[in-house]
């Protein structure tokens, strides 16, 4: 398999400050950013001045010597640095090669997924192909809890792994549990093999090489559990449910059907949360319920990730529709829909009565205040809360239990890099830094003065606030104001015009002017 792009990252970029002759040679990029390469990737040169042969070579392998600097080839015979260049990181094709399954059975290669279990994926292996041949010898799948079964999987096991050291509880816990079906971990492995396909026919983004086992038994009780999961509590009840109560029995099934929880969003992780739900029988009791609530409405561009909806959707509110389809999934789901936004302003519908009713929220939001103020309710009222959110191709998942877990709040994210005032103005060097620079222009111009005249002409208290600013802020605020309301202010339309070609010529002519004068380019090399 040919992967053309590793991990579908924009390739990196950075300004080179120096190159040294030698071999190998050494690059220092400018020290506002990390270079953030790896040893092993490939750069290439645009706008070295001096040693102009780094612009016609091709991508060079690289090796990291620090988070400024990096090594090349051999520069010794190339022309002196003078200055400039910008350095961009080329993804390389890689040819990966896979063994085959007669193999790789034999030398089976892992990934794995969670490090706190990593010797786990090498007894999944050999336990799976002990199941197999259970279930080969006997048409059949070992019943739940069934001591008999179990052991005779284990006995199989041992023959596959011949001399291999296993753990027979983890061998027994997949016979166990061998009939099991949860939608959940469906999704997952679901997801994976998606992912796998898309790799293929795109080429983007490392494959699995070569076996994957997933497993939770962290989910299943770490006390009594023989008490608790019995063979009679794990037998089938003739539902649609019996797959869950093969893994986690009866009594957590009827606990799950009782549950009451709110949902906050009904987007793409909504949609997810709720077919999930639904699959499993959570709220579905009759004792149970779930609230969805989202005041936004479907648009076209949501359809190919938000999945319960569907194009005769377009326009009709989310959390409607979003309830509708799953409950067509499990007509038993009790669910209700709401409109309402989460916020202060709500907190006469999502009051006290609501919140100590509820076992637990889901998060579905996209933004972080919404999901700073939903953490503070559900721990002014000691609930579970599952926070989720995704970027991209990335996703996270945070768990806040009560008493056992932080919450949400309690961490951060890092700050996003900011981008230094002078690269803004001076030196852009890259698609983000023009970016930012208009989204500056914009709101100094048409946002934050339009609101400080607003909050000057209504609020009787904005001129004391604003003295209390620290620094020179106070004086800039309020000569912004007298520009906005006196000074600068248009009286009719050729007043207009006439600011508009002024900040034109100052912005686009003038300061280009100014800034050349102050960094003249160099003189270009005559023969």
């Amino acid at each position: 398999m040919v992967v053309t792009d590793p991990n579908g990252e924009q390739p990196l970029s950075a300004m080179v400050s120096m190159v040294t002759k030698g071999c190998p040679g050494e690059v220092t990029c400018l020290d506002e950013a990390r270079h953030g390469f790896e040893t092993g990737d490939f750069v290439t040169f645009t706008e070295v001045e001096g040693m102009e042969e780094l612009n016609r070579c091709g991508p060079v392998e690289i090796r990291v010597l620090g988070p400024y600097t990096f090594s090349i080839g051999d520069t010794s015979g190339y022309g002196d640095y003078v200055r400039g260049g910008i350095v961009t990181q080329v993804k390389m094709p890689k040819h990966i090669h896979f063994k085959r399954l007669r193999d790789a059975l034999a030398e089976p290669e892992m990934m794995v997924t969670d490090f706190g279990k990593a010797e786990r994926p090498s007894m999944m292996h050999w336990a799976w192909q002990g199941l197999h041949r259970f279930m080969h010898q006997h048409g059949r799948a070992p019943r739940p809890r069934h001591q008999g079964d179990a052991a005779e999987v284990v006995a199989l096991t041992k023959e596959v792994a011949a001399g291999a050291e296993l753990d027979e509880e983890l061998v027994r816990e997949l016979a166990f549990q061998a009939t099991g079906d949860l939608a959940p971990v469906n999704a997952f492995i679901g997801g994976l093999a998606a992912q796998e396909v898309m790799k293929a026919v795109s080429g983007k983004f490392t494959p699995i090489t070569q076996w994957l086992y997933f497993d939770a038994l962290e989910c299943l009780p770490e006390e009594n559990r023989d008490s608790l999961l019995t063979e009679e509590q794990c037998r089938p009840r003739n539902s649609r449910y019996d797959g869950q109560i093969a893994v986690f029995g009866a009594e957590l099934q009827a606990k799950l059907g009782a549950q009451k929880y709110f949902v906050v969003g009904a987007g793409a992780i909504g949609c997810e949360l709720l077919k999930n739900f639904a699959m499993v029988g959570l709220g579905c009791g009759p004792e149970g319920s779930i609230t969805v609530t989202d005041m936004d409405t479907i648009e076209k561009s949501n359809l190919n990730r938000q999945f319960l909806f569907r194009p005769w959707d377009v326009t009709k509110l989310k959390s409607e529709r979003a309830a509708a389809a799953a409950r067509e999934m499990n007509p038993a789901l009790r669910v209700s829909s709401r409109t309402d936004r989460v916020g202060p302003d709500t907190e006469r519908v999502y009051d006290d009565d609501f919140f100590e009713g509820l076992d637990g929220v889901a998060n579905a939001l996209d933004n972080v205040d919404a999901r700073l103020y939903m953490d503070r309710r559900c721990v002014y009222y000691r609930k579970p809360l599952l926070e989720s959110g995704t970027l991209g191709t990335k996703g996270n998942v945070q768990v806040v239990i009560p008493f056992l877990s932080e919450s949400y709040s309690s961490s951060q994210d890092p700050p996003e890099k900011a981008i230094p005032i002078c690269t803004l103005k001076n030196f852009p060097n890259a698609i983000e830094h023009t970016l930012q620079w208009a989204r500056d222009e914009f709101e100094g111009l048409f946002k934050q003065p339009a609101e400080n005249v607003n909050q000057y002409l209504m609020d009787p208290k904005f001129l004391e606030r604003t003295l209390r600013l620290a620094g020179t802020q106070p004086l800039e605020v309020l000569e912004a104001v007298q520009r906005s309301l006196v000074s600068d202010r248009p009286r009719a339309w050729p007043d207009c015009v006439a600011w508009a070609c002024r900040h034109w010529h100052r912005q686009y002519s003038n300061n280009i002017r100014q800034l050349l004068h102050n960094f003249p380019p160099a003189p270009l090399n005559t023969p």
